[in-house]
């Protein structure tokens, strides 16, 4: 396994007119590639308790989310990855957030670029994702 130091975390919304990515403001994180046969990454976010109520509404609405990250700097790209929420813990007086998911072997700007194409074609929700999928 090789560990990772997050820099930056952005959550795709895809359930209105058009996508849209929220910033989540990091205190720290780490994301771990676990060099398995399924190439998944564990992505370890430490954020402010604020944000527990939208997390756990991620969690129990959508099986899988599309996720930006930097890594180690910040003038590194953005990487896509497909993650799902696996948990989410309070830390003293914050939160842990823990996904698992793949990363999308793609640049950011094409992905978004194939995001916008596919919510201007009227895909929402779960058939949004879908499709994305299918177009990756």
């Amino acid at each position: 396994m090789k560990t990772f130091k997050l820099k930056q975390l952005q959550i795709v919304e895809f359930d209105t007119d058009a996508y849209k990515t929220v910033h989540i403001p990091l205190l720290d994180g780490l994301i771990i590639n676990r060099e398995d046969v399924e190439n998944r990454w564990l992505i370890e976010a430490y954020t402010n308790p604020e944000l527990l109520d939208y997390f756990t509404a991620l969690k129990e609405n959508n099986s899988e989310l599309i996720i930006h990250v930097k890594i180690t700097t910040e003038s590194n790209e953005l990487a896509t990855c497909i993650t799902s929420i696996i948990d989410i813990n309070p830390i003293g007086d914050n939160i842990n957030v823990l996904l698992l998911g793949t990363m999308v072997d793609q640049k950011t700007e094409k992905i978004e670029k194939v995001l916008e194409k596919l919510v201007t074609e009227g895909n929402r929700g779960e058939d949004l994702l879908n499709k994305f999928k299918e177009n990756l």
